[in-house]
């Protein structure tokens, strides 16, 4: 009986909440007193979050619905008909939508949002490289050429906006994106190199990531700390590579031992230098 009258308790002060008659605060002081803690507290978080929703759609003028469904309709005729737009203006509709992505999780982000301003930003990101590709496989342009043009516009967009944002993983995406172009090219002009010729066109890569890492550590440890994890990465590149582009595998595995040997003596003998940078 006492558990029925809690319940009653708790719909009431989920229908205060809806109808705007309590402040939320007090609504809030009214749970912690009557709801119980074990098998209600989760419905009713449910049910108030589905109430805020609904009295959102209620408050909502007709302005605002208007705008609602204008939006719906230009997107599902863009969408429909984006095949047969102009390729500048298709280009211009993805730049823009891009860029309003990027401005959704630039706002939810100043509002304490970060979830989901990351996914506004990603999914902006993704519509650029995903866009641009979907273009070029639209208009014939099947070339390596323009698709190593569009990675690299998108890996210093990449890099620039998450070195201004402070988004490490999008600006250490933009340095492997990098990367990958590079090894595009490299597969393109390179005709059965050797082992050590690959390893020459990799390690300097690797060295100049390292130096940079050290060059700016004393003004930004977040971006000292992404290039550190650059040079890693183009330290097996190498590696990577040759199984990627080479038919020739025989040394491959003595390769990666050294790497690992080297490597570790190396981060081992460094440790008082590289744990500042990146700190």
């Amino acid at each position: 009986m006492n558990q029925e009258r809690r319940q009653i308790i708790v719909k009431e002060i989920d229908y205060w909440r809806r109808s705007r008659l309590l402040p939320d605060q007090y609504c809030d002081f009214l749970l912690n007193l009557y709801a119980d803690q074990d098998t209600n507290r989760s419905s009713y978080e449910q049910s108030t979050s589905i109430g805020k929703a609904v009295a959102a759609v209620q408050r909502a003028s007709g302005m605002q619905w208007l705008l609602t469904f204008a939006t719906i309709t230009i997107i599902s005729f863009v969408v429909l008909y984006f095949t047969i737009f102009h390729p500048a203006l298709q280009m211009t509709i993805i730049v823009l939508a891009t860029v309003a992505f990027l401005w959704i999780g630039h706002r939810f982000r100043r509002r304490g949002n970060e979830a989901g301003g990351l996914t506004a930003i990603g999914i902006g990101m993704l519509l650029l490289l995903g866009g641009g590709l979907y273009m070029l496989e639209l208009h014939g342009l099947n070339n390596w050429a323009w698709k190593t043009m569009l990675l690299s516009v998108c890996s210093v967009l990449w890099i620039i906006y998450g070195i201004a944002s402070r988004l490490h993983i999008l600006h250490l995406c933009g340095w492997l994106t990098s990367m990958l172009v590079y090894a595009w090219i490299l597969s393109q002009y390179m005709i059965d190199p050797l082992w050590y010729e690959v390893q020459l066109y990799w390690l300097p890569a690797a060295v100049l990531f390292g130096w940079s890492s050290w060059f700016v550590h004393r003004w930004a440890k977040p971006v000292s700390a992404v290039l550190f994890a650059a040079c890693a990465a183009a330290w097996f590149m190498p590696e990577l590579y040759s199984v990627l582009f080479l038919e020739d595998k025989t040394w491959l595995q003595l390769q990666l031992l050294g790497k690992f040997a080297v490597g570790g003596g190396l981060l081992f003998g460094l440790r008082k230098q590289w744990m500042v940078w990146v700190a």
